[in-house]
């Protein structure tokens, strides 16, 4: 493996950064994922709809004692109405003063279901707009506003510390992808020295949006392995690091 030569500079001469997220508080993310996750000492950030928490309570909060971030995913997860799963619950028909109140109120039932407030966020499809046309606005700033960090969703890239807008982090999907694919990913990210957000939902066999129980298994075990020089830790562990280095 070539040797990076990274600009910024992360902890104890790590090459770069990679954080494992999960979206939605899907069932087999407790069922499942928490074992492989905890059997390799990594710990991940959950984006939690907070309807779905109380189908696993007493495993999420057991995901709190480990160590795990409990992250905001909104209240309703609102998304594009060209979803038809979200056509009654549609970007395109919010506002910047609703959009608050989804951030607030989820932050208040994690507090009250889990006893955490989130300190970062995921947009839900990884869509940062409320509103059509000539009223069109970003709620990115929004998220600048209550949040550490903001991840976004199917991005092309990873994040370079030094220069990513901390409230909108690129986001990669692991969802469906092999072990080597994602070793590829985090690779690249090594090479550039850059920070990884991936992102999943189930934790399985395969299917859809299922990451492989198999790679998530394997990615763990090269991401702690020393000689990869790989941090891999929540995105709020990262991202108040990145913040900090980056303060004049």
């Amino acid at each position: 493996m070539a040797e990076a030569k990274p600009s910024f500079p992360w902890p104890a001469g790590k090459r770069a950064a990679v954080s494992l997220t999960f979206d939605d508080a899907r069932l087999s993310q407790v069922d499942r994922g928490l074992a492989i996750l905890d059997a390799r000492g990594v710990k991940a950030t959950f984006y939690v709809s907070p309807a779905n928490l109380a189908r696993r309570l007493e495993g999420w909060r057991a995901a709190v004692a480990a160590g795990h971030e409990i992250g905001n995913h909104t209240m309703t997860h609102p998304c594009s109405g060209n979803f038809p799963f979200a056509r009654a619950n549609a970007l395109e028909d919010c506002t910047l003063e609703r959009m608050e109140t989804e951030l607030l109120n989820a932050n208040a039932e994690c507090d009250r279901l889990l006893g955490v407030v989130p300190t970062t966020f995921a947009y839900p499809c990884g869509q940062s707009f409320v509103g059509r046309g000539e009223s069109l606005k970003s709620y990115i700033p929004l998220v600048a506003k209550h949040f550490i960090v903001g991840r976004g969703a199917f991005s092309e890239i990873h994040n370079d510390p030094s220069f990513c807008d901390l409230a909108h982090v690129t986001g990669l999907d692991a969802d469906g992808k092999s072990f080597e694919q994602l070793k590829g990913m985090v690779d690249r990210a090594a090479d550039a020295g850059a920070w990884l957000v991936l992102f999943g939902h189930d934790v399985g066999e395969g299917g859809h949006q299922v990451t492989r129980a198999d790679a998530l298994d394997a990615l763990c075990r090269y991401c702690r392995e020393e000689a990869n020089g790989i941090w891999i830790d929540t995105v709020a562990a990262i991202g108040r690091y990145v913040s900090d280095k980056r303060r004049p």
